[in-house]
């Protein structure tokens, strides 16, 4: 969520954004960043709509309390950004968990962190419906 990335984006065209950048941030930079981001893709594509995705559940946060707090923290600071905005007025800006984006079987990742194929498709059938509704 870099402003200069934000720049490219709205130089685009697209149908929906998908914004999916948790996994690469900590709260302290989800506070400070997703907002604003949001705000400069919205103020280039008025009605295009935006869809903001928690970040995955470590395979292992179950057992490592350092990595469940990074999901909880991140997820939590990406939540109050989108409810700022939608108070703030904002439509067309949609929130997908990500709690069960891998499923709950501890089998969907190549190293606890990184999706497999069967990863992959997890999260694509998570977000399948939320796009077949937009699109």
């Amino acid at each position: 969520m870099e402003p200069e990335i934000a720049d490219l984006l709205a130089e685009l065209d697209p149908a929906v954004y998908v914004l999916d950048a948790l996994p690469n941030m900590t709260d302290d930079v989800v506070t400070e960043r997703a907002a604003a981001f949001v705000r400069k893709l919205r103020a280039a594509h008025s009605r295009t709509p935006i869809v903001l995705v928690e970040d995955r559940t470590y395979g292992n946060a179950w057992i490592r309390a350092d990595l469940r707090a990074r999901n909880d923290t991140s997820r939590f600071a990406l939540r109050n950004a989108c409810e700022a905005l939608w108070t703030g007025g904002m439509r067309d800006l949609l929130y997908v968990p990500g709690e069960h984006l891998f499923g709950d079987d501890d089998e969907a990742t190549v190293d606890r962190s990184h999706p497999s194929d069967l990863g992959f498709v997890r999260m694509a059938d998570a977000l399948e419906p939320v796009l077949r509704a937009l699109l």
